[in-house]
């Protein structure tokens, strides 16, 4: 069961989903058109019904993008299949990391590779 008290396999509003999730209903729309594969049936008065495929999609994306600390075009890749081990830090690792101490740790673990290396 969802918290919403709907069966896992209802249809959920676009303000449902927008509750359930804690995501504001204009960022869902965002996503909309940013990611092809969430695709909502939509109703009389351009009403958006999720079905249960979508609303797991919806989790993965806000997940990505939230906890994971991915960019919307990273989020992109993974969807894709692309390979997103060639992007750039996510967006919560590069902010985490300042400029100075991103040069001191490389600079720390250069040298204790070449300690390392030199025996």
């Amino acid at each position: 069961m969802a918290d919403s008290g709907k069966s896992d396999s209802a249809f959920r509003t676009i303000g449902e989903l927008s509750t359930e999730l804690g995501v504001p209903q204009h960022i869902l729309r965002y996503w909309e058109t940013r990611f092809p594969q969430l695709r909502p049936l939509t109703r009389a008065g351009n009403r958006r019904y999720y079905r249960p495929e979508d609303v797991a999609l919806v989790r993965r994306i806000s997940t990505a993008l939230g906890r994971d600390g991915y960019t919307i075009k990273g989020v992109q890749k993974l969807l894709s299949g692309k390979d997103v081990a060639t992007d750039p830090l996510p967006v919560s690792a590069a902010a985490s990391v300042g400029t100075g101490s991103l040069l001191a740790e490389l600079t720390r673990i250069r040298r204790a590779l070449a300690a390392a290396l030199d025996g």
